[in-house]
């Protein structure tokens, strides 16, 4: 999904083309850069040209101190046309002891490895730290979704069930039609305003197999 080199299957969420600011490609490492810490309101969101439906992705990440970022997965660009992150369901990536995002939702439902506002990742995950490359892992087999951390399940559900969507009516999507239950969307890298880094970038495609 990523070549190291360019910035070649990816735009931006609201924009056709990538973004000509924030986001910056060096020695194989897709970096957003910091700006105010708000969200997607410097260089914006970036997101795949593709869509996928089943699928196992794998990116490394290396956050900076206190730095808040995701990766979101069955992404619909049109929904949020106005200001704020473009909508899907996101894989958390955060500094948990430093960013105040990780003492805010429900049971730790906000913190990394999350299923971000809907369900928290286990307790003992194994985060190597900050200014260390992770391992996220999120694995989409029909409508069964896992989140992984450095070879460690931390998240497993099921959407388009009643469960579900008693999950997002009390969370902070609750007012997004259908929220989660797209057969396909696009993989997008969240700009929170902090600087985080990602490579190796790779997607399998489980769709009839």
């Amino acid at each position: 999904m990523f070549d190291g080199k360019t910035s070649n299957g990816w735009r931006g969420a609201k924009i056709a083309s990538f973004p000509t600011k924030g986001w910056v490609i060096e020695d194989g490492v897709l970096k957003i850069t910091k700006s105010d810490g708000k969200e997607s309101a410097n260089a914006g969101d970036i997101v795949t040209v593709d869509q996928y439906s089943e699928f196992e992705l794998e990116v490394d990440f290396l956050i900076t101190e206190g730095a808040n970022s995701g990766i979101k997965y069955y992404v619909d660009c049109s929904l949020n046309k106005g200001e704020g992150s473009a909508i899907g369901c996101e894989y958390q990536i955060l500094d948990d002891e430093k960013h105040p995002d990780a003492k805010l939702g429900v049971k730790g439902n906000r913190t990394l490895a999350s299923l971000y506002d809907l369900i928290p990742a286990i307790q003992n995950k194994p985060f190597k730290g900050v200014g260390t490359w992770n391992r996220a892992r999120i694995v989409s087999k029909g409508n069964k979704i896992e989140h992984w951390l450095n070879g460690v399940l931390c998240v497993s559900y099921e959407r388009n069930t009643q469960m579900w969507r008693a999950l997002v009516a009390y969370s902070k999507y609750k007012n997004w039609p259908d929220f989660g239950e797209m057969e396909y969307g696009n993989i997008l890298l969240q700009d929170h305003g902090d600087e985080v880094w990602y490579k190796n970038i790779k997607i399998k495609n489980l769709k009839n197999k």
